[in-house]
């Protein structure tokens, strides 16, 4: 925990202002891609169909999917949103990669031999699947469709290894685009190379203003991350990822089932609005984390004081309990949670400006 623990320290300390900006400097290029005269952003029979189904949000399902999670953290001038969706592998069409062929000429009679022996179900080495996904985001007044503001076309390439194939099996895949502050309509699909078969689905989301905590503070969506990283730059167009999303120059898995082992830490990810510097140029953050079993405190940390707005906090799930014996008297041992439902509750004090505002995610711990 501690070698992670620096990583995001030092990941944090130059990329809180570069998380800012590289996710609108991605827009950017993307606009001026999308500008070009020639480029067809959605074709005329999946706006056709988005047309249809927008006002009843009614679904075409030749490719079936579903929304599992959407989130969103601060980008100079707009919001970085991030969708996440679940799509079963038979339905992606995924087939096999093709390999290279050996021409070495075998003597006639081993080939006879070979050809003799009943032919085994070989697993494919790796296999592939390629489609589009697009996105219409469109603005909402009064629950009621306006104008389309954004249009965005993102190629799917995706590669499996055989032996991890399974075509029943759903995962979880995400798209991110930045957009401005405003209540949106994103309409959603996805197709093969052909566009013979499209899946459509619709997803109601409001993105806050970043400049209207002038009189509280409040944060993005609290979540859970499974694992971070850092690439070695931001990606400059939108792509679908799987099981993760990228955010400048982080990628990061997010737990989305919120489920956890024992032995696992609650590394909590969010972003603080309407907090202010000091004179400095300084925040002065304190949280207080604390897990609670329905009314019972289990574990209470120590306060977490934080410098910057953007926080990504391990912490390990592990209570104090206090042993009592005549022979040794009294002392503290760490142990691990039981298997069970809990809540993290979150206070956060900004002690610049003397706001507050608490927070609660609900987990589980499994049995293993």
């Amino acid at each position: 925990m501690k070698a992670k623990n620096l990583i995001i320290t030092a990941l944090f300390a130059g990329i809180v202002l570069m998380s800012f900006a590289l996710p609108a400097a991605a827009a950017a290029r993307m606009n001026q891609e999308e500008q070009k005269s020639d480029v067809v952003i959605i074709p005329d029979k999946v706006k056709s169909i988005f047309k249809e189904g927008i006002n009843t949000r009614e679904t075409l399902m030749q490719i079936p999917f579903s929304f599992a999670w959407h989130s969103f953290l601060p980008a100079r001038q707009n919001i970085h949103s991030i969708f996440f969706f679940k799509l079963k592998n038979a339905d992606l069409g995924f087939v096999p990669v093709p390999q290279a062929v050996d021409i070495t000429e075998e003597a006639p009679e081993k080939k006879k031999e070979e050809t003799a022996q009943p032919e085994a179900q070989e697993v494919p080495a790796l296999l592939q699947a390629s489609g589009h996904a697009f996105l219409q985001f469109t603005r909402i007044e009064n629950n009621s469709p306006q104008e389309v503001v954004k249009e965005v076309y993102i190629p799917i390439n995706l590669q499996v290894e055989g032996k991890d194939y399974d075509p029943e099996k759903e995962e979880l895949y995400s798209a991110s685009y930045p957009l401005p502050a405003g209540d949106y309509l994103l309409a959603m699909a996805v197709s093969s190379l052909d566009l013979e078969r499209i899946g459509t689905q619709y997803f109601e989301f409001s993105l806050p203003d970043a400049f209207s905590f002038t009189d509280k503070i409040d944060t993005t969506p609290v979540f859970f991350i499974k694992n971070i990283r850092r690439m070695q730059e931001a990606e400059t167009r939108a792509e679908v990822h799987k099981d993760f999303f990228t955010y400048s120059v982080l990628q990061i898995e997010p737990n989305i089932e919120k489920t956890f082992s024992k032995r696992d830490n609650l590394d909590i990810f969010f972003f603080i609005y309407g907090v202010v510097p000091d004179q400095a140029g300084k925040h002065d953050i304190n949280v207080t984390y604390e897990v609670y079993q329905g009314e019972e405190i289990v574990i209470k940390y120590a306060i977490a004081h934080y410098d910057a707005p953007l926080v990504s906090q391990p912490l390990p799930l592990k209570k104090t309990v206090v042993i009592k014996s005549e022979a040794e008297g009294e002392k503290k041992e760490q142990r691990d949670l039981e298997a069970g439902q809990y809540t993290l509750q979150v206070q956060i004090d900004d002690k610049v400006s003397g706001k507050s505002i608490k927070k609660s995610v609900d987990f589980e711990i499994t049995q293993e």
